[in-house]
């Protein structure tokens, strides 16, 4: 696979108003980074709006743009993992496509990277600039929590921005799970991890795509990816749910020797909602991991490509990642891929 010096992956959902902005300005700082020997890969992550044939039109004008188009909305976590698959990058650039994590930090990464020897360099949140105050105190606990749960050291208040080595892509993209945690993945995967602090920006335009269902979808996901202490929180809270209808019991049980209680159902059915809310508890939380162990048996693939565009230089991995189509006579699976 020819590779080129750099490569900068952005998954994109419903970004019409950014991406021409975004394309811009990502080309002009990879350019004074590298020349042309660079790769601009963004991703459509089943874009409602016109983000496709916007990309299309661009892709058309760049010679260094690669544009994919997934065949379904499959979230930013796995858009993120195809453009990663595709890319051939000796370093690669993973950026947001919304502008607030600013593309000319590029420089400073860089150097971050080479005085420090550093395999990847995160950048990490200090003003969140147009955030409301429930989004940033719900992601300052959430990484907290993740920290406190977790055997793996995931840096706080950091997103998916940041520049990695292609020994570290590798290592990554070596992990076939399927709820990814890509900034968790990062993390567990070692090599030296170097920080720079930056001010968060807000959107250059429209409406962040990770509301509050989401955020908690993908906290989830961190969570059961990287930690099994909700297994054990849901063990040591049977256990104490237990302890305490042993109390209760014995309770009614003293009540009953002494000829004080009353005949009825009350507290019988205090006991069995008790123990009842402990089993329930107790096999929700193994229902989650076990649901989880269902869809990796199933190795499904964690995308399906129905297009690419543009220069690519080397294909998809279809093992454990990708089904891809294209519009050329080109098997699925060739090393050779069209041109625009």
């Amino acid at each position: 696979m020819t590779s080129k010096a750099l490569s900068i992956v952005i998954p994109c959902y419903n970004e019409e108003e950014c991406v021409d902005e975004l394309h811009r300005r990502v080309s002009a700082v990879a350019k004074a980074a590298v020349g042309e020997d660079h790769e601009i890969i963004l991703i459509n992550d089943g874009s409602r709006d016109s983000t496709w044939m916007k990309m299309q039109a661009l892709a058309a004008r760049d010679p260094r743009l690669v544009i994919i188009n997934l065949s379904r909305n499959h979230g930013h976590q796995l858009a993120l993992t195809a453009g990663l698959d595709l890319s051939c990058g000796r370093e690669i650039l993973i950026l947001d496509a919304d502008l607030q994590d600013p593309p000319e930090l590029l420089p400073q990464m860089r150097e971050a990277m080479r005085n420090l020897g550093a395999d990847v360099v995160y950048a990490v949140r200090g003003k969140r600039v147009g955030e409301s105050f429930a989004k940033r105190a719900t992601a300052s606990l959430f990484y907290r929590l993740l920290a406190k749960l977790t055997d793996t050291d995931i840096p706080l208040d950091t997103g998916d921005f940041r520049l990695m080595s292609r020994r570290a892509l590798d290592a990554l993209m070596a992990m076939p799970e399927q709820a990814r945690f890509v900034r968790g993945m990062v993390a567990w995967i070692g090599f030296k991890q170097v920080p720079i602090t930056y001010d968060r920006a807000e959107r250059l335009a429209g409406e962040t795509k990770y509301p509050f269902a989401k955020m908690f979808g993908l906290a989830f996901d961190a969570i059961t990816g990287f930690s099994t202490a909700p297994l054990r929180f849901a063990s040591h809270a049977g256990l104490a749910l237990v302890g305490l209808s042993v109390l209760i019991l014995a309770y009614i049980l003293i009540g009953w020797l002494r000829g004080t209680t009353v005949e009825g159902w009350t507290s019988l059915m205090l006991v069995v909602v008790l123990l009842g809310a402990a089993q329930m508890f107790v096999l929700g939380m193994i229902g989650e991991y076990l649901g989880r162990l269902y869809l990796e048996a199933k190795k499904r693939p964690t995308y399906i490509v129905a297009d690419v565009i543009g220069p690519v230089a080397g294909s998809p991995k279809l093992g454990h990642h990708a089904s891809t189509t294209t519009t050329s006579d080109t098997p699925i699976g060739s090393d050779i891929r069209p041109t625009k």
